[in-house]
């Protein structure tokens, strides 16, 4: 009974993510869900995992998961931060660092995730207006503020920034901390991580879940110099001091090493997403230019809502989000060819 309830949980608008229906025969382009499975050397590695040690607590630091990370990018694992997916990170960062006087800044049309931690942690924030073309205008970020957030790629429009635009706004900004956050950077943006050493005011987050087809596993990590991932450190060891898991931990660290694998199911991802976009645009839709794993498309004459619960009667599942400037645009993530190619079909008949 919500009498019970402590004045913070009113206050809250929680987080609504994308359906997962329990559905035969369904084609889920909904929630950005790599459509390939997880590296076969990650299974082995939690199948071997699953022994009498899991009676035992996990390494509370995953300091092997991070070895692994900070190898690849010539690091040290003192500037490698983990979490139970790149949602717990975000919102160890929101409590570790995003809350100030000043306002937080970041755009108007991103992952709403963002506002919902605001709320959740009290922290002051501002919107800033995507431009026209909804691409992020870094000239806009220069104003007073507390700190700054993107997603790069953007969700749900995937457009990228590229790397001098991110860097532009660390110089803008050197008293204020800039995340980054890459949930979909494998799918062709640049990652900001290369400047990490230069700007102590930058931390990246970025996810096993979208590349690494790994999003049932929950498992996300920050770079940053230290001081930033110590702040990091300090919140989970005052929230949860196990966030991963012995199964995760193994099965990260094998697909993370696993490159010939991921090399290739990314490369897939791309090449369907070119086609999804060609033949969305061959249906008069206009599309953003993505660099993710999902487009962002609107019809030039049939309402987003409509489109989406049409598809949804035939089967297949498309994000729609009721919201003023997006309320036609229509976030398909992209899934195998066949399952693309059935969507088109789909559309062609309704359109």
């Amino acid at each position: 009974m919500s009498r019970f309830w402590s004045p913070l949980v009113h206050q809250l608008t929680p987080y609504v993510p994308g359906e997962q229906p329990a559905l035969r025969d369904l084609v889920k382009l909904n929630t950005n869900e790599n459509p390939y499975g997880p590296s076969p050397r990650a299974l082995a590695a939690i199948v071997e995992a699953a022994d009498d040690s899991l009676r035992l607590y996990p390494d509370p630091t995953a300091l092997r998961l991070r070895s692994a990370i900070a190898t690849t990018f010539g690091l040290t694992p003192e500037l490698i931060f983990v979490g139970n997916g790149s949602d717990e990170v975000l919102a160890h960062t929101f409590a570790a660092l995003l809350k100030h006087d000043a306002p937080l800044l970041f755009p108007d049309v991103t992952y709403s995730f963002y506002p919902t931690y605001c709320g959740l942690f009290h922290v002051a924030f501002r919107q800033i207006p995507l431009d026209p073309a909804m691409q992020v205008g870094v000239a806009d970020y220069r104003q007073p503020c507390g700190a700054i957030i993107l997603a790069n790629p953007n969700a749900p429009t995937g457009i990228a920034l590229p790397l001098n635009d991110i860097e532009r706004l660390l110089a803008d900004h050197p008293d204020q901390v800039v995340v980054i956050d890459e949930a979909y950077v494998d799918f062709g943006a640049e990652s900001a991580v290369p400047l990490v050493a230069r700007y102590p005011n930058l931390l990246v987050i970025q996810t096993f879940s979208k590349s690494r087809s790994l999003a049932g596993l929950r498992v996300g990590f920050a770079i940053g110099q230290r001081p930033l991932i110590e702040a990091l450190e300090r919140i989970k060891d005052s929230f949860n001091s196990y966030p991963l898991g012995r199964l995760a931990i193994v099965g990260a660290v094998a697909a993370w090493e696993d490159q010939a694998w991921f090399d290739t199911n990314r490369n897939k991802v791309i090449a369907t997403r070119k086609r999804l976009d060609a033949g969305l645009r061959g249906l008069d839709f206009s599309v953003l230019p993505s660099s993710a794993n999902f487009v962002f498309a609107r019809h030039a004459s049939q309402a987003g809502a409509d489109l989406a619960a049409e598809l949804r009667k035939l089967g297949i599942l498309v994000r729609h989000f009721p919201k003023a400037r997006i309320q036609d645009y229509l976030r398909i993530s992209v899934g195998t060819d066949a399952e693309c190619d059935r969507l088109i079909s789909a559309l062609r008949e309704l359109v």
